[in-house]
């Protein structure tokens, strides 16, 4: 395998934890391995390997990505890997309210309520 997926699958793990990798690389098919392969390499092994900013600002940028273009069903998973990037809430209600204001208030609010459900969920483990 490529260096850039062994940097990104090292990345990946860093942000998203074990756990959560182990079970996706445990579900990979013949159907999305190579698909698997190119967020590890592209993803996590380019962009999120990156050092021009902080993982705590890449953090904040990904969610507000997420929420603004209405990808809701990866925002938990980041939610989570706010703990190993060192977004804090406060970081993400900021992030949050930038979409308020630029891609909507609709999105926005389904954020946050996922976000809620998330830590209270991560509260409870």
């Amino acid at each position: 395998m490529p260096e850039r997926y062994d940097q990104g699958m090292a990345v990946r793990r860093a942000v998203l934890g074990d756990d959560h990798v182990d079970r996706a690389e445990n579900g990979r098919t013949d159907l999305d391995g190579p698909f698997q392969t190119l967020i590890t390499e592209s993803a996590w092994g380019n962009v999120w390997a990156s050092d021009g900013i902080s993982p705590r600002e890449r953090s904040m940028l990904t969610l507000a990505l997420l929420a603004a273009l209405g990808n809701f069903e990866e925002i938990p998973m980041h939610i989570r890997a706010t703990q190993r990037t060192g977004a804090s809430k406060q970081d993400v209600l900021e992030a949050f309210q930038h979409v308020a204001i630029y891609a909507g208030v609709p999105r926005a609010n389904q954020a946050l309520k996922l976000a809620k459900q998330t830590y209270a969920e991560m509260e409870s483990e």
